[in-house]
């Protein structure tokens, strides 16, 4: 899935700054003399197990680094309470994992609570950024105060039922009416040869903007900006834009038509796979990885009879011929350094040593894919997992280790070998698509500012749009009411936010 990025200054309103606190108060400051000798991160932990510090893979690690690694492995779920309270603690780590540009993070980092990266970075060859327009998306105000953990700045796509494609003599899509007249015929035209009753397009409920939705696959299709529209130096929000109200207007006439499923403001989303899978619907606007998910279904219900059921596309032409695709923000939080820890420029120059490494061929490996002859081989440029119990423990581990990884300077690891033909061609049509996509990503160009008032009210901002959308998609509201409710943004605090991000937007640009 993807991150949950919120509206207009991809940070999390709300939070309040920690400030100078956060630099460390009573013993929580380190003495700039001391040298580390044992490397300590707090990163979240995704699984229900953390890793054992005896492990064969946190041994490696420790032995790649060259100094024992003390980690604080978090919950997930209850992660950025504790980052808030491990800050004003007297015990902060060297390493601490950011999960996303969050108020606190940004307002702790400007006030000095970690360290300014910016001119130092280039120091370290593996910890050098692979893209800059992603790396420009991360900084804060234009400063980077952590090193970005690299994701995938592709990965939009269309997951299709192929054997309904293949039944109805239906092509695949390749602009947004041809996406409607497929919902159309996968709804009214009996796909399944059964007299069951379809829908088009799946859609759960999807409470946010400019975090690459469905909708905002869609908008973007239509034309619409990136959050953030770039008209002449001047930034101003993308769903003010006349792109935006369009794109609704046709995915209303999808869900009027009853070619969007009926549950989709209430459907959860944790059950999206569902649908597609028992044959109640046939498209999905989301993440191509959903495709290979979706196919696994099928070949764990019929591994003989598999092959046929999914295909998927890449971002669609809009009615005006052009394609515009829609990127991620190219990363998922950062590797922080807190300077109460790391007070020193030496201390600093051994953390950054010890993540280069991590960051190398060797660690990325590491971190990603394992030990290789205990948990995978190597074939060719593709990983097959080993099965074993002492392979189990080790991969257990991985999918931990992970989340302290930074890939910035591009991903060294290796992907996983399909284990068949149909996932073999899937996997392959899915890089291929996303690599012709990205001839066409329309980035964010605000992604790098944070407005100071977005920061304070952002949440009670971003709903006004959500609210906006899905009353006039469930036909609450007429398109005027959309257009009130979408101009009430700038008067309940929005135009502040406009004027704030166009200050830094034009000191960034100087």
């Amino acid at each position: 899935m993807f991150s949950r990025r919120t509206l207009l200054g991809g940070a999390a309103a709300g939070a309040t700054a920690l400030g100078l606190a956060a630099c460390g108060g009573s013993g929580g400051s380190a003495d700039a003399d001391t040298e580390i000798t044992t490397l300590r991160i707090m990163a979240p932990l995704l699984s229900d197990t953390a890793p054992d510090p005896e492990g064969q893979l946190h041994q490696a690690v420790e032995e790649l680094i060259g100094m024992p690694v003390e980690i604080t492995w978090v919950p997930n779920s209850s992660y950025g309470d504790r980052v808030t309270v491990t800050m004003a603690s007297d015990s902060i780590p060297h390493v601490m994992v950011q999960t996303g540009k969050t108020a606190e993070f940004a307002q702790t980092a400007e006030a000095g609570g970690y360290w300014d990266l910016t001119d130092i970075l280039p120091e370290y060859p593996n910890l050098t950024p692979e893209n800059e327009e992603v790396a420009h998306g991360a900084s804060i105000n234009g400063r980077t105060y952590g090193i970005f953990r690299l994701r995938d700045a592709m990965r939009a796509a269309i997951s299709i039922r192929k054997d309904w494609l293949d039944a109805l003599g239906l092509d695949e899509p390749g602009t947004t009416e041809d996406l409607m007249e497929i919902a159309r015929a996968f709804t009214e035209e009996d796909p399944a040869g059964d007299g069951s009753t379809t829908t088009g397009l799946i859609i759960p409920a999807w409470n946010g903007y400019g975090n690459n939705g469905p909708y905002d696959l869609w908008e973007t299709w239509h034309g619409t900006a990136n959050v953030w529209k770039d008209e002449g130096g001047t930034l101003s929000p993308a769903f003010l834009a006349p792109e935006f109200v369009e794109a609704n207007r046709t995915m209303r006439q999808m869900v009027e038509a009853g070619h969007v499923n009926a549950d989709f403001a209430t459907m959860d989303a944790a059950t999206w796979n569902e649908p597609f899978f028992t044959g109640q619907g046939g498209l999905i606007a989301d993440v191509s990885s959903r495709a290979l998910q979706l196919l696994g279904l099928f070949k764990d219900a019929d591994s003989e009879a598999y092959a046929d059921k999914v295909t998927l596309v890449g971002n669609l032409t809009g009615p005006d011929g052009t394609q515009w695709s829609l990127p991620t923000p190219g990363y998922s939080g950062y590797l922080s350094i807190p300077k109460a820890a790391v007070p020193g420029d030496a201390q600093l120059a051994t953390v950054l040593t010890a993540l280069d490494a991590l960051s190398s061929e060797e660690g990325q490996r590491l971190l990603n894919n394992g030990i290789e002859g205990v948990n995978y081989e190597v074939d060719g440029e593709q990983s097959v997992a080993i099965e074993s119990e002492e392979a189990s423990l080790v991969q257990s581990d991985v999918s931990a280790f992970a989340q302290i990884g930074s890939q910035s300077n591009g991903y060294l690891g290796l992907p996983a070998k399909p284990e068949g033909e149909a996932e073999a061609a899937l996997d392959e049509k899915r890089l291929t698509v996303h690599e012709a996509d990205m001839d066409s990503a329309v980035f964010n160009p605000g992604a790098a500012y944070m407005s100071e008032s977005y920061l304070q009210n952002g949440a009670i901002l971003d709903q006004i749009v959500v609210d906006a959308r899905l009353k006039y998609l469930a036909g609450q509201i007429d398109e005027a009411g959309l257009t009130s409710e979408l101009e009430r943004w700038t008067s309940s605090g929005g135009q502040q936010v406009v004027d704030e991000m166009n200050e830094l937007y034009q000191q960034g640009a100087n």
